[in-house]
């Protein structure tokens, strides 16, 4: 068998391993639902808990907030905190799926070499994209009211009690419909720009070297990236910072850009080097493994120093409607410790961990920091929306972990599932020689 030959196996004992850890998944889901309603009946239905929580959201958005409160606590906290998880994985893994086809275009309209022996990673990754635009779409409809309070039509009605002058201002583009018709363009012109560059990839392979598919894919990925970076940001305007709709921070597309950049980076390195230990990739050396490392180690960085841009622009300007982001995260027992979690597992840690040049060059090493930062930026987005939609109600268990398993499981299933129809490594690809040859 020829290096161009090599193919992957998703065995019989892959599937059962992503199958259990889909099952187990539903079970730790039903035991959280499970348990949560036997709490909230316990605390007869947390009403010391909503009074406050009502409280507080007054004194930050006005009066016209209680009525809100009133209508979201008519939601039991179990099935408020199951879309909210649901969500969380929607960005999240939408993301993971999203940034796939990202780094697949980056390296062609860069002309890269380093990447050509493992791209079909990314590439398979991104089949995911067509189902996590259907999911948002049903999640959405399901806890809309939940999600996102500006969807509530009576904060739009002058000269009623709960009418909200702020939303009434932004109403021109944060309304149903719109935002409707901004999440099925941006799912399908990336789940369509993933199957021309798809469609091109593979056909590289059944017909004779040359450039003209290179090219082909090439001029794509350059439209791609440019729709890329205005979808991208909306998108997390809309997905993630609407949930807040009385809070704004003109970083917030960058950051959460950086946060699934780095865990989208993280993840083709965990795959790639769990596909090194089985025997696969013979031609992904120590020197491609190494230039991944540094991407997450760089990246690493650039998300922290957003972080710590959006906090302090935010802190010495104290403006109410801004602060009560991190006033929320920062003085209540459930997310404080997160908080600084957060900024410990996906930056001190990885910061000191990929520091040295053989910490990047061993497969064990960056096992482990792909593994912890995958996790630390699934908190990073858990800590982005959480607060938004429980207040106080949130919190990490058995929920959150069997909703992160649940997707995880079926994310990696049509990864591996895909990776397997075709050959691992690009066939005719232009670059192919110069990746084998690679060293730094």
């Amino acid at each position: 068998m020829t290096i161009s030959d090599e193919r992957f196996d998703f065995t019989a004992s892959a599937k059962k391993k992503l199958a259990i850890t889909i099952v187990v998944g539903i079970l730790l889901l039903l035991a959280g639902i499970y348990l949560d309603i036997a709490s909230t009946s316990h605390d007869g239905g947390h009403a010391t808990l909503q009074t406050t929580v009502t409280n507080d959201l007054v004194a930050f958005n006005g009066d016209n907030t209680e009525q809100a409160a009133g209508e979201h606590g008519e939601t039991a906290t179990w099935l408020k905190r199951l879309y909210t998880d649901l969500w969380i994985n929607n960005v999240f893994f939408a993301g993971l799926g999203l940034i796939g086809l990202f780094f697949v275009t980056l390296q062609y309209v860069t002309q890269s070499a380093w990447s050509t022996g493992f791209l079909r990673v990314p590439t398979a990754m991104a089949n995911w994209l067509p189902i996590a635009g259907v999911l948002m779409l049903g999640v959405f409809f399901l806890g809309k009211y939940d999600l996102f309070h500006w969807t509530h039509d009576y904060l739009y009605i002058e000269g009623t009690p709960e009418f909200d002058k702020l939303l009434n201002g932004k109403k021109a583009f944060l309304n149903e419909p719109f935002f409707l018709a901004r999440m099925i363009v941006f799912f399908g012109g990336w789940t369509l720009f993933f199957y021309y560059i798809k469609k091109r990839i593979f056909a590289e392979d059944i017909e004779e070297p040359g450039v003209k598919r290179w090219k082909e894919i090439r001029a794509a990925s350059a439209w791609f990236i440019v729709f890329f970076g205005y979808s991208t940001s909306i998108g997390a305007w809309d997905w993630v910072m609407s949930i807040d709709p009385h809070w704004f921070s003109t970083l917030f597309g960058w950051y959460v850009f950086s946060s699934w950049w780095v865990s989208g980076l993280a993840l083709i390195a965990l795959i790639v080097i769990i596909l090194k230990e089985n025997g696969y990739l013979s031609i992904v050396t120590e020197n491609h493994l190494h230039d991944l490392g540094k991407f997450v180690f760089g990246f690493t960085i650039f998300w922290a120093y957003l972080w710590f841009s959006q906090y302090l622009l935010i802190y010495y300007a104290n403006i109410p409607e801004e602060t009560v982001y991190y006033i929320q995260r920062l003085t209540t027992d459930q997310y404080r410790p997160v908080f600084f979690i957060n900024l410990f597992i996906n930056f001190v840690f990885p910061f000191i961990f990929l520091m040295t040049r053989d910490s990047k060059r061993k497969l064990a090493t960056m096992k482990v920091a792909a593994v912890v930062i995958i996790i630390g930026h699934w908190l990073d987005f858990w800590l982005m929306v959480t607060p938004g939609v429980m207040k106080y109600d949130g919190g990490i268990g058995f929920m959150e972990i069997g909703t992160a398993l649940i997707y995880l499981g079926a994310f990696l299933w049509v990864t591996l599932s895909n990776l397997s129809k075709h050959s691992l490594i690009a066939k005719n690809h232009p670059t192919l020689e110069e990746s084998l040859h690679h060293h730094i």
